[in-house]
């Protein structure tokens, strides 16, 4: 591909509302030595794009600050992370084979080589992403799946919400057999944690709203718990002997009033704040019974190649909630922050 020729992407002038989306014409990008260009078949929103636009992460210090995902944003940024499409290009170094295979895209920047490094960026927050009709990306982090029986829209939703979900039980160790409570349960990152905690052969105890528990039960969820009740009493009604692990993308009062529900050596495992950020709970709840508060922010190298074993086996079954074009990308975000959607929301560009 030359370098002269443009393509369409949607990228943020800077945070604030939808009205920083901005529909332009910009050139293809080149790849890099060790680098692929992929076509982009679909790409998936998720609560980073909001937040990512907003300015929503803060800074160590400074929970206020505007901040992308780790860091200030390099503006205009392209947003997106989540991509399945095709290989139409190669940088130099980089095995020409390649050329014309399906493929996702790992979209996190990590801090070092291995099988065990930690995301410290993320494609459309700390490079550009697929709200774009190409992107590029490191070669080691575009898996083939070529022969994956999921579609392009499918592929698209796994990166970042499947990927949080798998670092999260990887991070908090689940083991068949035992019991775990999914919060935000109807989310992107909820149905997959649902999905990959019931393939472990755990119990799972979901919380929804009332309204989205039929589609939260049906992606797997053994219980669903009515968010609007109170949330402690029903997961004591369902779990008397405690919860072995929490996975969780709420916290706030969540975690301050639930910490107490793990069984002796229970595991919190937090990715998320949608409920609150500032969090105070009775430490003693901790050292005197052996539970741990588990921090994970999306996957490792590791627990990526994980998921893709699973999407090209099929084990997983990704649920689209809406479609939307490219040049739609406001409403399409609007739509994710109304969050009465159960699923995924996708893009074509």
């Amino acid at each position: 591909m030359g370098g002269t020729e443009t393509m369409r992407a949607v990228r943020i002038t800077g945070h604030g509302g939808p009205e920083v989306l901005e529909l332009t014409d910009v050139a293809v990008p080149l790849a890099q030595p060790g680098e692929v260009l992929v076509r982009v078949g679909a790409v998936a929103l998720n609560n980073t794009d909001l937040w990512t636009r907003e300015g929503a992460y803060g800074r160590p210090g400074d929970p206020e600050a505007r901040s992308g995902w780790r860091g200030p944003v390099d503006f205009p940024r392209i947003q997106g992370a989540d991509v399945a499409g095709r290989v139409v290009a190669v940088g130099a170094g980089v095995d020409g084979g390649l050329v014309g295979r399906r493929v996702v895209v790992d979209p996190a920047v990590y801090d070092t080589g291995g099988p065990d490094a930690n995301p410290v960026g993320l494609m459309g927050s700390e490079r550009d992403g697929g709200y774009a009709e190409y992107v590029t990306a490191p070669a080691e982090q575009v898996h083939d799946v070529t022969e994956s029986p999921l579609t392009d829209d499918q592929l698209a939703t796994l990166p970042t919400a499947y990927g949080t979900a798998l670092g999260m039980i990887e991070r908090g160790r689940l083991k068949a057999g035992e019991t775990a409570l999914v919060s935000g349960a109807s989310g992107g990152v909820g149905i997959a944690l649902i999905q990959i905690a019931r393939a472990r052969g755990a119990r799972v105890l979901a919380i929804s709203s009332g309204a989205k528990a039929g589609a939260v039960r049906e992606a797997g969820a053994h219980e669903v718990l009515d968010r609007a009740r109170d949330i402690t009493g029903q997961i004591r009604a369902a779990a008397p002997e405690g919860i072995d692990v929490a996975l969780d993308v709420v916290a706030g009062d969540l975690l301050s009033e639930g910490l107490p529900l793990l069984r002796e050596g229970g595991r919190w495992v937090v990715a998320g704040a949608l409920g609150g950020y500032g969090v105070t709970f009775d430490v003693r709840r901790l050292y005197l019974h052996n539970a741990q508060v588990i921090g994970s922010a999306m996957h490792t190298p590791t627990h990526f190649a994980l998921l893709m074993d699973l999407a090209r086996r099929g084990g997983i079954q990704p649920v689209i909630a809406a479609t939307f074009p490219l040049d739609q990308a406001a409403r399409a975000q609007e739509e994710l922050a109304r969050r009465v959607h159960v699923g995924k929301i996708v893009m074509h560009p």
